[in-house]
């Protein structure tokens, strides 16, 4: 009698059945691990904002700056400026709608009046809410960063996030 050399369909059928199995239960962790790097990413990016807009302050004398993209890198071979401060870089300045991701948030940046303007607010926001994260987060001149684990969508006007669901973090 000669002996069987490799393996037999079933024990390939147990094999892959045990990887499914392993499978099905990494997944929701790896999901709700990325969801978790993401809210963090989000919540660095508003400290990141607030301090850029202290910088923006003291350094043109002119208030905060008026748009999110103010903050960020002027155009090639330009010096940066009050329109374009080069404070931050250039994928938190362009994260301002649905389409425009950091890390899977965007960031809606709410002033007062014309320059001057003494407050301001940023709401970040997940991109796709129960996938790319679960939270929002709301910071304005006063720093206390604010976070709502609800996602309010709802976000603070150019007062700030006085009226803002979130609590401070």
């Amino acid at each position: 009698m000669r002996k069987q050399q490799g393996f037999s369909l079933i024990e390939l059928l147990i094999v892959v059945a045990i990887i499914l199995i392993i499978a099905a239960l990494a997944v929701p962790n790896l999901v709700r691990a990325k969801i978790a790097a993401n809210e963090a990413s989000a919540a660095a990016s508003e400290r990141t904002i607030g301090t850029g807009n202290w910088t923006f302050f003291s350094t043109y004398n002119n208030g905060f700056a008026l748009t999110l993209g103010a903050l960020g890198p002027p155009p090639a071979g330009t010096v940066s400026s009050s329109t374009k401060a080069d404070i931050i870089d250039a994928t938190l300045a362009a994260a301002v709608d649905a389409t425009h991701l950091k890390s899977g948030y965007f960031f809606t940046y709410v002033t007062g009046a014309a320059a001057p303007t003494t407050t301001y607010s940023v709401l970040a926001r997940p991109g796709s809410p129960n996938s790319t994260g679960n939270s929002t987060f709301c910071l304005d001149p006063t720093n206390p960063l604010k976070k709502d684990p609800a996602g309010s969508t709802t976000g603070p006007g150019a007062t700030g996030c006085g009226t803002y669901a979130g609590a401070a973090m």
